[in-house]
């Protein structure tokens, strides 16, 4: 069974090091950079399952570094965990909008990174549900573009993260009905997520801002308080 090989960017050693030892006791490979310029360097060079950076960090940040794995042609899938001392909104907006795959804010217990870890490998190594057909979905005025991760209405096409585009498939598919935060990130993600529910927050913030723009004046998708959301299709 091949060994997941995971590197970790962050300017702190010794929290560095704890994800280090941790993540081999659990059976992983690690790689380590303390700065964002290195960290990039060996992500280029090693191409890791998945990369845990940190956010702040002197000369690169991490935002920085996130947006260059995602626009290296070699790099541009590999899952990201985002590490924080920030929990502010727009810091969440800001790292999913460059495509993130998930955030967690220090401090953190080191068995909830490994159960991200686990899930983000186990999702990364499976197809997408959406990307399982070549064919075009589409319902109504709505046309789903797997391949490139896009939505189409009538004749205005918006480009989503591989996150927001997931979000939106299933939403699509029960179109009309209600889909519960819980569901969509169980289903995403992997992990029970019962104190994370701010995370589809933001997402949903954000794709509903992109879809919002080629919509023509119609709100698509509609919050249902205390429960969850719905597409009108």
């Amino acid at each position: 069974m091949k060994e997941n090989k995971i590197l970790v960017v962050d300017d702190d050693i010794a929290i560095n090091e704890l994800i280090k030892v941790n993540l081999e006791l659990s059976g992983y490979s690690v790689l380590q950079a303390l700065e964002g310029t290195t960290g990039f360097a060996i992500a280029k060079q090693e191409i890791p399952d998945l990369v845990i950076l940190d956010v702040m960090m002197p000369e690169v940040d991490g935002y920085t570094v996130a947006q260059r794995i995602r626009q290296n042609p070699t790099t541009k899938d590999v899952p990201i965990i985002m590490l924080t001392a920030l929990s502010e909104l727009n810091d969440k907006v800001k790292g999913f909008d460059i495509g993130i795959d998930d955030y967690l804010v220090k401090p953190f217990e080191m068995e909830e990174l490994k159960v991200r870890v686990r899930a983000l490998l186990k999702r990364a190594n499976k197809i997408p549900e959406s990307m399982a057909t070549k064919e075009l979905l589409v319902c109504n005025e709505i046309t789903l573009l797997p391949e490139s991760y896009s939505v189409k209405i009538n004749d205005n096409v918006a480009k989503l993260t591989p996150i927001e585009f997931e979000i939106f498939y299933i939403l699509f598919q029960n179109h009309g009905n209600m889909v519960s935060s819980k569901k969509l990130l169980k289903d995403i993600w992997g992990y029970d997520p019962d104190d994370d529910i701010e995370t589809i927050r933001v997402h949903i913030r954000h794709l509903r801002t992109k879809i919002n723009k080629i919509s023509e004046g119609k709100n698509y998708i509609e919050t249902i308080y205390g429960g969850g959301y719905k597409l009108n299709i």
